[in-house]
């Protein structure tokens, strides 16, 4: 038994098991963290559309449709206002579109 102490010391180390790990704690701040900056960003966003202040985003899909045919995978608000829209395209490459959010302008597409 004195012999497999050792081995079942290492085992116990190795395995992770001996301390836990103080990393999850910061994760789940973070995940927290960017959960609030989300909602505050899609807050901005719907107060700014009710202001008239930004194009609607049925109108800004149209648009990056129109430049970049293939179908929508994901939108973000960014400030500035802008909206960043990645498409996939028919050919199965991923484009990102950045239009202003007040406009409708292209203010850059680029392969992802």
């Amino acid at each position: 038994m004195r012999a497999l102490l050792p081995l079942l010391i290492a085992v116990f180390l190795v395995t992770g098991a001996a301390a836990p790990v103080p990393s999850q704690g910061k994760d789940k701040d973070r995940k927290a963290e960017e959960k609030r900056a989300k909602k505050a960003a899609q807050e901005a966003a719907l107060a700014a559309l009710q202001r008239g202040e930004i194009l609607p985003l049925a109108r800004i899909m149209a648009i990056a449709t129109s430049l970049v045919p293939g179908d929508i995978i994901e939108i973000e608000y960014k400030a500035g206002p802008q909206y960043e829209i990645e498409v996939l395209t028919p050919s199965g490459r991923i484009r990102e579109i950045k239009l202003d959010a007040r406009t409708g302008e292209v203010i850059k597409i680029k392969d992802k």
